[in-house]
C-alpha cells in the first residue's frame, strides 16, 4: 500500500514519463486486439486497418493511465482531442517503425530488456515507485520483491481492494516494461541510420571558421519596395515557370477541403440587458435590507460568485470587487456596476473586515465511539483532560493517533464552496487564539482541536456579491435562429452566400487546407459535425445550420474546393508565387539599372534612386545577418561578407529585401581554440537530431498512412 501511495505522489512527474511512454504503449502486443478487416475503420497504416473499436480502446486505455499518473479525474474538451491525436500518432509511428524493424532484422530480446531493468540508469525507471528510499534511484530488488509477493499472494485471503490495488500496481509495471522494450526498438533504428552520419576534418574547420571569423561591412542597397507593383507585369507562364520549378514545396500528403463559414455568436439583446438590470436593481435593494443568512440569500439571486460566512483575503474575491472595496463602509452597498472583463453584472456589501492568519498551525484529536452519545461524552472527557494539563501527543496516542501537528494555509479554502461541518471546523481554526483547545461536534463525530501557532497576520473581508453574466433570453436566441436559418434557405449555394452575407449582416470567413484530423472549424467547440459534412459535400454547396459552441454559437458551412492529396495546383499557390515573381523581375531591372549607371563604388551606389545605405558589423558566415535598413534577414550578406577581400566592393546581390552591394572595412576572429574532435562531434550530433526528426516523416511519406477518425470522433 505504501508503495502504492509513492507512486501517486510521484503523479506530475510521471506525467513527463507517460509523454514519453506513450509510443510504446499504445500498440504494445497486449494492449491491442488488431482486427484488420472490420468494416468500420478509423485509418490504415502500411495496408492493415485500423478497426473504430480498437482505437477507442486505446484512447480509453491511455486515458486511464494519463488520469492514474497525473491524479486527474477526468479531461478537458481539449486534453481529450490532444490525447486522440497522441493515440493515432503513436500507432501510426509505432507502426511504421515495426515494419522497417522486421526488414533490418533488428529486436530488443528479453536478455537486453533486463540489462537495461538491472542498471537502473533509463529515465523511465527514475519515474518509477521502485526506488531506494535512501538514494532516491531505481532499486531493482525492490521491484523484484513486489513480483514475488504479485506471483505468491492469495487472493482469497485478502481485501478485495488490496488486491485491486496490487494488480494496479502490476498493470503499471507491465505499461513500463513494454514501453522500455519498444522505446530501445526505436532507439536502435534510429542509432542505425543517425550513426552513419558522419564530419570529417574539412568540414570540422569550416565550420569552426564560419562561427569564429567575423566581418564588419558597409552596405548599400536598392529595396524592392522602391518600385511600384503595378509597374511590373507578371504573366501566366511567368507563374507557370515557377510553379514548375518549386513544385516539390506544394506536396501535400492528405486531402484538405477549403470552405467559407459564417458564425454567428448570440448575445444578450438590448432588452435581455434591461430585464437583467431591473433583476439586479431589486437584488441589490434587497441586499442592503438584508441582515442574515447571506448564503441562502445570494443563492436566490442566480450569483455566479457563492457566498461562504469566512473572512477571506482579496486574492479570493473577484478582481472587480476587490477594486471598489476601499470605497465603500462596512455596512454599505455597492452597485449595479457593469465589470466588462466577465460581462457581469454586479453588486456587493461589505459585511466586515478582521485581522486574521493567512496560515494556521493546528493539531486534533479525531473522537468517534460506538452512538453518537458516548461520542461527545468522550469528547468532552479529551477536551477536559487537555484543559486540565494533560500532554496531547500522549492523549492522541492513546486513541490511535498521532496528533502531529500540520499548518493550514488560507489558500486551501479561501474561494472553495465550504459550508456545513466543512464550515464550521474552518471557522472555528480561524477563531482560536494561540494554545487554545476547542471541542467541535461534527456530524456523527467530534475533533478536539488545538491551535498551535498562527502567522501571516492579513487584513481580511467578509463581503456578499451579487455575480450575474449578461446572457440571452431564449426569445433573443430562436430570433436569432429563425433570421440565420432564412437567410441559409434563400442562399443554398455558395456563391448566393458570397454574394449576400455581408448585406445581411453576417462576416464571411475562409478556412483554407481544412484537414480531417482537425477537431472542429473556427476554434470553436461542438463543430465536429460540420467538419464531417465539409468532406461529404460536393463544391459550391452549403450545409445545413449547426449550433455550437457552449450553446451560443450558430454556423454554416459553404465547400469551396477539395484539394486531393499530392500536389496543390497552381490556382491554389498563385498570390505566393506572384509575390515572389514580382521580387525577382524587380530585382533583375534594379541590377539592369545599376549596370547602365556603371557604379563602380559604394558612394555611386548611394546615389542611385531609392537607394538606402547601412552598417553591419560582427557578421558571421555562420548566422544570417539583420539589415535594419532593409528591414529582413539577409543569408546572401553573411556569404559575400564572408568571401569578399577587405576593402573590395562586391558585385550587386539579389536578397530578399533587395538587391545590394557590400564592402567589408574590417575582419577579425572570436578568441576561441579550434579542435577537431569536438567540432566534429558536434557536428555529428546535429546531423543526428535533425534526421531523427525526419525519420517518421519520411516513413510516413512512404506509409500510405489514411487517417478516417473524423467519420466517428
Amino acid at each position: 500500500m505504501a508503495t502504492l501511495q509513492k507512486i501517486r505522489s510521484k503523479g506530475p512527474l510521471l506525467v513527463g514519463a507517460v509523454g514519453l511512454a506513450l509510443f510504446a504503449f499504445i500498440a504494445g502486443d497486449a494492449w491491442r486486439v488488431l482486427q484488420p478487416h472490420q468494416s468500420q475503420d478509423v485509418g490504415e497504416v502500411g495496408g492493415e486497418s485500423l478497426s473504430a473499436r480498437d482505437y477507442q480502446a486505446m484512447v480509453e486505455e491511455y486515458t486511464e493511465v494519463v488520469k492514474y499518473s497525473s491524479g486527474l479525474t477526468a479531461l478537458t474538451d481539449e486534453q481529450a482531442n490532444r490525447l486522440q491525436d497522441d493515440v493515432w500518432r503513436t500507432y501510426v509511428e509505432n507502426k511504421l517503425i515495426e515494419a522497417e524493424a522486421e526488414k533490418l532484422g533488428l529486436k530488443v530480446t528479453n536478455a537486453e530488456l533486463q540489462s537495461i531493468i538491472d542498471a537502473g540508469t533509463h529515465p523511465l525507471l527514475r519515474q518509477t515507485p521502485f526506488s531506494n528510499p535512501q538514494t532516491g534511484t531505481f532499486d531493482a530488488d525492490a521491484l523484484k520483491k513486489f513480483l514475488v509477493d504479485y506471483s505468491n499472494m492469495n487472493r482469497a485471503q485478502m481485501p478485495a481492494q488490496l488486491v485491486e490495488n496490487y494488480d494496479e500496481m502490476y498493470r503499471y509495471w507491465a505499461f513500463i516494461e513494454r514501453t522500455l522494450k519498444q522505446m530501445r526498438l526505436q532507439e536502435k533504428y534510429q542509432a542505425l541510420i543517425t550513426k552513419s552520419l558522419l564530419s570529417n576534418p574539412v568540414e570540422a574547420q569550416h565550420t569552426f571558421d564560419a562561427r569564429v571569423n567575423q566581418t564588419d561591412v558597409l552596405l548599400t542597397a536598392v529595396p524592392y519596395s522602391s518600385i511600384p507593383d503595378t509597374t511590373v507585369s507578371v504573366s501566366d507562364s511567368d507563374l507557370q515557370a515557377a510553379y514548375n520549378k518549386k513544385k516539390e514545396q506544394f506536396k501535400q500528403p492528405v486531402e484538405v477541403r477549403n470552405i467559407r463559414y459564417i458564425d454567428v455568436q448570440v448575445t444578450a439583446s438590448e432588452e435581455d440587458k434591461a430585464a437583467l438590470r431591473a433583476e439586479m436593481d431589486e437584488y441589490t435593494a434587497q441586499l442592503s435590507k438584508t441582515t442574515g443568512d447571506y448564503a441562502s440569500f445570494i443563492r436566490s439571486t442566480g450569483s455566479d460568485y457563492p457566498y461562504v460566512d469566512l473572512y477571506c483575503s482579496t486574492r479570493a474575491l473577484p478582481g472587480d470587487v476587490v477594486s471598489r472595496l476601499d470605497s465603500v463602509a462596512v455596512g454599505d452597498v455597492f452597485g449595479p456596476y457593469y465589470n466588462v472583463t466577465d460581462n457581469t453584472l454586479n453588486s456587493f456589501k461589505r459585511l466586515g473586515e478582521a485581522m486574521l492568519p493567512d496560515s494556521i498551525e493546528y493539531r486534533q484529536i479525531q473522537v468517534m465511539a460506538s452512538d453518537l452519545s458516548k461520542t461527545r461524552t468522550l469528547a468532552d472527557s479529551i477536551y477536559n483532560a487537555l484543559k486540565g494539563g494533560a500532554d496531547f501527543t500522549a492523549l492522541a496516542e492513546k486513541y490511535n493517533q498521532k496528533g502531529d501537528k500540520v499548518w493550514l494555509a488560507s489558500a486551501a479554502y479561501e474561494g472553495a464552496q465550504l459550508d456545513g461541518d466543512n464550515l464550521k471546523y474552518v471557522q472555528t481554526l480561524n477563531n482560536l487564539k494561540t494554545n487554545e483547545i476547542e471541542n467541535v461536534s461534527l456530524g456523527q463525530f467530534n475533533i478536539v482541536v488545538q491551535v498551535t501557532n498562527r502567522k501571516a497576520m492579513t487584513e481580511k473581508h467578509k463581503v456578499a456579491v451579487i455575480k450575474r453574466p449578461i446572457e440571452f433570453s431564449k426569445e433573443t436566441y430562436s430570433k436569432a435562429y429563425n433570421q440565420f436559418s432564412q437567410f441559409i434557405a434563400a442562399n443554398n449555394t455558395l456563391e448566393k452566400m458570397e454574394a449576400n452575407a455581408e448585406e445581411a449582416g453576417y462576416r464571411l470567413y475562409p478556412k483554407d487546407n481544412l484537414a480531417s484530423s482537425e477537431h472542429g472549424i473556427g476554434g470553436i467547440r461542438g463543430t465536429k459535425d460540420a467538419l464531417r459534412w465539409a468532406f461529404d459535400a460536393k463544391v459550391g454547396e452549403v450545409s445545413g445550420l449547426y449550433e455550437c459552441g457552449e450553446s451560443d454559437h450558430m454556423m454554416v458551412v459553404g465547400l469551396a474546393a477539395v484539394v486531393p492529396e499530392g500536389y496543390r495546383p497552381l490556382s491554389m499557390v498563385k498570390d505566393q508565387l506572384r509575390r515572389e515573381v514580382l521580387r525577382d523581375k524587380k530585382a533583375e531591372k534594379i541590377m539592369a539599372d545599376m549596370q547602365a549607371a556603371g557604379a563602380t563604388s559604394l558612394e555611386q551606389y548611394r546615389n542611385l534612386s531609392g537607394a538606402v545605405s547601412d552598417s553591419v558589423k560582427h557578421v558571421t558566415f555562420s548566422a544570417s545577418a539583420y539589415v535594419p535598413a532593409l528591414r529582413t534577414s539577409e543569408p546572401l550578406v553573411s556569404a559575400y561578407a564572408d568571401g569578399t577581400e577587405l576593402n573590395k566592393l562586391s558585385a550587386p546581390v539579389k536578397g530578399n529585401g533587395g538587391v545590394f552591394v557590400l564592402q567589408p572595412y574590417a575582419k577579425d576572429k572570436l578568441n576561441s581554440s579550434y579542435n577537431a574532435e569536438v567540432e566534429e562531434t558536434s557536428i555529428a550530433t546535429r546531423y543526428e537530431r535533425m534526421v531523427g526528426n525526419m525519420i517518421i516523416n519520411d516513413l510516413y511519406d512512404k506509409g500510405e498512412v489514411k487517417d478516417m477518425r473524423y467519420l466517428f470522433f
